[in-house]
């Protein structure tokens, strides 16, 4: 894809078509692995706010649309590009922490009684970098096409909806064992 193409309304629809079709092969793998997580009597907390995740990423999709055609504003090469690699930077992130995570990884908070926190990959590190992935692409996305009013809504309502996943998600971890090896069966 050339400058041009980039900076373009329709290169733009291509990026976030292209991140929508991904969105939805997470949402395959969620389902997928939260039914392996079920049937292992796996314990879901934090329902009340997912509805609202939800909500929340789909209208992030449609506002930078929306925000794009109606101020079509003027892109510099530079800030698409360098957006657009922090998008891909934030995909790899995400698709290195699903990895990861097997079988345990989905959009929900699901814990399988039992089973340890992993602490590989980029969980050696980070306690959560599959967050990291969605801060950055939250706000580069939208800038992939100067759509700042979204970049900046949407970090800042992510921030707040965030701040509950967190600690939904803590409490959930906190309450494992310290250590015990995945069984894949």
């Amino acid at each position: 894809m050339d400058s041009a193409a980039l900076t373009g309304l329709t290169g733009f629809v291509i990026v976030v078509a292209l991140v929508a079709i991904e969105r939805l092969a997470e949402l395959v793998v969620s389902q997928r692995n939260a039914s392996w997580s079920f049937a292992r009597g796996g314990l879901e907390t934090g329902r009340e706010h997912y509805p609202l995740m939800v909500v929340l990423h789909t209208g992030f999709l449609v506002a930078m649309l929306v925000e794009a055609f109606v101020r079509r504003p003027e892109v510099p090469a530079a800030l698409a590009w360098s957006m657009l690699a922090l998008v891909v930077a934030s995909q790899a992130l995400r698709w290195w922490c699903i990895t990861v995570l097997g079988r345990r990884w989905n959009t929900r908070v699901i814990v399988v009684p039992g089973l340890a926190p992993v602490r590989s990959g980029p969980y050696r590190v980070l306690a959560h970098p599959n967050y990291v992935a969605v801060v950055v692409e939250g706000a580069a996305l939208p800038l992939v096409h100067a759509s700042w009013v979204t970049a900046v809504t949407f970090t800042l309502l992510n921030a707040a909806l965030l701040s509950v996943r967190l600690r939904v998600e803590n409490a959930a971890l906190a309450a494992l064992p310290a250590a015990k090896v995945l069984d894949d069966a």
